[in-house]
Parts: structure tokens; sequence; C-alpha cells
């Protein structure tokens, strides 16, 4: 009998110690490697890791948002944009009519004139083409759209037009739509309805940073099958950290959902298309299909007018074409570690400062890019090495093209 008892004992321990070293080797895999990946050849050098201020792994357990102030953690652009200068041979995206303006839409409510002139500033900053903004705001905040973008040099000045909207909904239900998920986010569901004689737009959300001419992600249209109608960024790239296959209540897009916080739209083919929907076996028109969708979904949705984009796609997958993940790069592709294979290889040419972290101290490195294009691309080096987890930081100085650094162009429209 005691043998017997120490038998069972003996494989209870076994097996406590084997699970035990199960989510070690799964927490391990989830958080970002230590210390800095050798360079390629002709790439940044290994800074000294005396630079760095207090270190903290982030794992499922210790998440990026639990760290104490002054600890930045082993997070966001570590594995990925640090290590790569942007290669453009490796763009085989055609071109596309250059005589047309990129026309780009954002929608701004409550206080998001500054991050939403900062969106603006960048994309004038690194774009060739001419561009259109499509500002939907606010009426109290038109004024100082205007009053900041006439203000800034006439050789900037020239390179975009601009248009500044009501936020508009439809009569019924206008204060449900306003609400969904933030202020006024859902009106982009409505560009196309609005916005009746533009053909294709760029919309992206106010906490977005252009580290790339605007051209180039506009360039994807030329790409689109005769299916397609909208283009997006996966919402994960990791099955195990995504959140829709997790937890989402509705049908979403592919196996880790879509994130609409830059969304390229053909918009003539959205108004045109008939979806296919869960709702009746008629296809239904763009116009016809948000309401009824909203009203069957709005309980088992989180995040608002994305979770019915994801729906809409779900049923329809045919009409979105996939861009990777750098152009939408967000906290979530480096807080377990690095996630984003293409920010890997390219670097990092759309920031998405989602969660906030342009404002707060958690992610350094996404708060300082902000900080360079909000006050001027002059002091950019001062910025960045004055940044808690410098070694962050600084390396994503030469990821940023040589054009950041070319002072005599950017000039003073990032002045105040």
């Amino acid at each position: 009998m005691r043998r017997y008892v120490r038998l069972v004992s003996v494989c209870v321990i076994s097996v406590f110690v084997s699970v035990l070293y199960v989510f070690e080797q799964l927490a391990s895999s989830l958080e970002t490697e230590a210390g800095w990946r050798e360079p390629r050849a002709g790439g940044l050098s290994q800074p000294h890791s005396g630079n760095r201020c207090k270190s903290m792994s982030v794992t499922h357990w210790n998440p990026y948002w639990r760290l104490p102030h002054d600890v930045c953690g082993k997070n966001c652009f570590m594995e990925s944009a640090r290590r790569y200068v942007v290669d453009k041979m490796s763009n085989t995206v055609l071109e596309v009519d250059t005589d047309e303006p990129v026309r780009l839409a954002v929608v701004a409510c409550g206080p998001r004139l500054e991050e939403t002139l900062t969106m603006l500033k960048s994309a004038v900053l690194f774009s060739h083409r001419r561009l259109h903004f499509h500002i939907f705001a606010e009426d109290e905040l038109h004024s100082g759209f205007r009053n900041t973008m006439e203000s800034w040099p006439l050789r900037f000045r020239s390179k975009f037009n601009y248009t500044t909207y009501p936020i508009t909904f439809p009569n019924n239900n206008a204060k449900e739509w306003k609400k969904l998920f933030k202020p006024c986010a859902s009106q982009r569901l409505f560009l196309p309805l609005i916005l009746t004689e533009v053909d294709s737009l760029l919309y992206v959300d106010t906490d977005i940073l252009f580290l790339q001419p605007v051209e180039e992600i506009w360039n994807f249209l030329s790409q689109f099958n005769s299916s397609h109608i909208a283009a997006m960024a996966p919402e994960h790239e990791e099955p195990r950290i995504a959140w829709y296959n997790r937890f989402a209540r509705h049908p979403y897009y592919g196996n880790t959902g879509v994130n609409s916080g830059v969304m390229l739209m053909n918009m003539t083919r959205i108004r045109d298309k008939h979806f296919k929907n869960d709702m009746t076996a008629v296809h239904l028109r763009w116009k016809e299909l948000l309401m009824p969708l909203l009203q069957k979904y709005k309980l088992n949705i989180t995040w608002g007018d994305q979770d019915l984009l994801n729906i809409i796609f779900h049923y329809n997958p045919e009409s979105l074409f996939v861009f990777p993940c750098h152009w939408n790069y967000r906290p979530d592709h480096c807080i377990y570690g690095s996630n984003c294979a293409a920010a890997e290889q390219h670097g990092v040419y759309v920031l998405h400062g989602n969660r906030g972290v342009y404002h707060n101290d958690k992610q350094p490195a996404f708060r300082a890019f902000y900080d360079v294009i909000r006050e001027r691309v002059v002091s950019a080096v001062f910025i960045l090495s004055e940044v808690e987890c410098k070694s962050v930081c600084l390396p994503l100085v030469i990821m940023v093209r040589q054009d950041l650094f070319a002072l005599d162009r950017v000039g003073s429209i990032l002045d105040h």
C-alpha cells in the first residue's frame, strides 16, 4: 500500500512539475525576447544595455498597463522597427493614377483636435502626392482646424486641400450611432453615403501617424480585384493573444478579425454592392444593411463599428483586401513579443497609437514619435534621447527614413 501511495505521489508531483514547465514555456514564448537581436549588415548598432531604464518582462499575467510608472517593459518596436530600415525595393505595389489627389478622411470629436492635426501633419510631411483631407468634426472644432492649417507655411499648405463637414447620422437612431463605442467613431460607416461624389477614400483614426507617404497605402487600390471594395489589416497576427477568436460574441472576418483604424475604400463599389448577410436571404445595399445590423448585434458587440465591419466581411470575405500589419502597427503587435513579421522585415509604415499610448508613459516609443511630429522635427533627436528607455526609442530615428532629418524640407510646418 505504501509503495502504491509513493507511486501515486511521484506521479502527481511529476504531472505538477510538467504543467508548471508547460506554462513557463508558454509565458516565455509570449514575452519579448531579452536584449537586442543582431542587426542586418549595415543596419543599426547594438545599444549599450546601460542606457536602458528599469526593465520588466511583459506577459499575459503581467500586462503592460499594470507596469509601474518608471518601467518601460520589453515592449513595442523592440522586436520590429528598431532593427530594419525600410526596404523600398520590396514594395511591388503598382502605381495608380497620380493626377487625382489622395483623399484622406478622419472623424474628430471631443478633445481630439491636437491629435488629429498631428496625424495630418505626418501625412503632409511624408507625402509627395497632392492630398485632399475630408475632416468630419463637431462644429466647435471646425475653426481650430481652419486656423491651424491655414497658418502652415505656403510651401506645405500648397500640398493639400481640405473640406470640413459636420457630424451627420441618420435621423432615426442618431444618438445611438453617435455613442457607439467612441464618440462619432461610427461616422466612418456612413462616408460612402455622404461623400457620394468621391470614388475612393482612405479613412484613418485620429491616433494614426504616417511614417511613409500616404500614396503608398493608396496604391493598394491598384491591387484590388473585381470583388474587392475595401482593405484593412488583421486585428491580430497571433491567435493565442487575439481578441476576436477568444471573446467575440458575433461573426468576424477570418481567423482573428480585422482592425478598422486604417481603412482603404472604393466607395463606388461599396455603394453599388449587394451584401450577403444573416438577417435575410435577400442581399442588401450598404444603406439598407447598417441599421438592421446594429439592431441585431448591438448587445453583442464590444468595439462598435469595427465589429459591424467584421460581421459584414465575415459574410462577404471575397470583398476585403487584407494588407500587412506594418500598415497599421499597434501596441498589440509588441506587448507580448513581436507578432508583426512584416514590420520586422520592412519597418513600421503606419503607426496606430490606440489604447491612449500617445498620452501616457506605457509605450515610450509611440509617445516619442507623437511628440516629435506634434512639436517639431528639428528637435527629434533631443526629444527621443530624453525619453525613458531611450535604447528602445533612439534607434527609431534611423527607421523613419532620412526624410525626417531633411530639416530644410520640414521647415516650420510642425511648429505651433
